[in-house]
């Protein structure tokens, strides 16, 4: 097998499998920017705290491109000591092809989102990706159903995961599932009430796989909390750092400090520190409501 090369970066499947078997959730926390890589990085080594920390296809443009971000935490891991488990993972991947370039590229977790497809082709086309990334020594997260609202262009219906695709798919040597079980991507909107524990469970008894919460920013602790005891052992979030980040660069500019030219409250450096600082913030408030803060072994 082919090992990922001149990298600190591993693959997920230790975290979420460890994760599983003591009931906690490893936290997924997609980036978007150098800021937003580095502030996770150094939360997570600053609290022993193993993280997949994974770009969508949206992202990986508005970033420049696979070489710029492998290069960018490649870089970011080795110049900051990081030395507690780092996976960089593709997010809601909707193409085998897309997949492959970010493992070529040197991601060390991919997730291909068959869920749009009729489910036979979903369940080949996860088929082929699995020899390519065992090859590599890569993880790989399926999905079944799908998570309602938009992420980055992706569009689910919130379709309901099916137990018996989610025990054939559970056969194929994937590392993670994920599967729509009532929640959404995005801000949650008032009608919503909650996830779907029953659906939670079945799915969990049919595959006994680490399973994945997408749409975790907004799900209040206590259904966070029962999520991850009926076997949710990966959560992603993505808007509740974008809204911390937001509200802290706000109050920095409704505060006028941009404005004090004197001591160059304009910098970049300086604009961008608030937003930083509170994503480390929220970083370690949900890092201890999943359980999996202090893991890193």
């Amino acid at each position: 097998m082919a090992k990922l090369y001149n990298s600190r970066l591993v693959n997920a499947t230790k975290m979420v499998k460890d994760a599983h078997e003591n009931k906690y959730a490893i936290g997924h926390f997609n980036i978007n920017n150098l800021e937003w890589t580095k502030s996770l990085l150094e939360a997570a080594q600053d609290s022993k705290t193993p993280i997949i920390i994974a770009t969508s296809e949206g992202a990986i443009k508005y970033m420049g491109g696979l070489k710029t971000i492998v290069g960018m935490v490649n870089g970011l891991l080795e110049e900051l000591n990081i030395t507690v488990p780092v996976a960089l993972h593709l997010d809601h991947g909707q193409s085998v092809e897309m997949a492959k370039k970010c493992i070529e590229a040197g991601y060390s977790s991919v997730m291909f989102d068959g869920s749009h497809l009729p489910y036979e082709e979903n369940i080949a086309k996860v088929k082929e990706l699995m020899i390519f990334a065992n090859d590599h020594e890569v993880s790989v997260e399926a999905e079944i159903g799908s998570i309602g609202g938009e992420e980055d262009g992706v569009v689910g219906e919130g379709e309901l995961g099916d137990p018996l695709q989610a025990e054939e798919m559970s056969k194929l040597g994937i590392s993670m599932l994920a599967a729509g079980i009532g929640n959404i991507h995005g801000k949650y909107p008032e009608w919503w009430k909650s996830l779907s524990f029953e659906t939670l469970e079945a799915l969990q008894n049919a595959c006994k796989l680490p399973m994945v919460l997408h749409g975790g920013s907004g799900i209040p602790q206590d259904q966070v909390e029962k999520a991850i005891k009926l076997g949710i052992s990966k959560i992603n979030v993505n808007t509740e750092l974008q809204l911390s980040f937001r509200d802290a660069t706000r109050k920095y500019i409704e505060d006028k400090k941009d404005l004090d030219d004197h001591g160059k409250g304009f910098d970049p450096r300086k604009l961008l520190a608030p937003g930083s600082k509170a994503i480390k913030e929220t970083f370690l408030e949900l890092t201890k409501w999943f359980g999996c803060q202090g893991k890193a072994k």
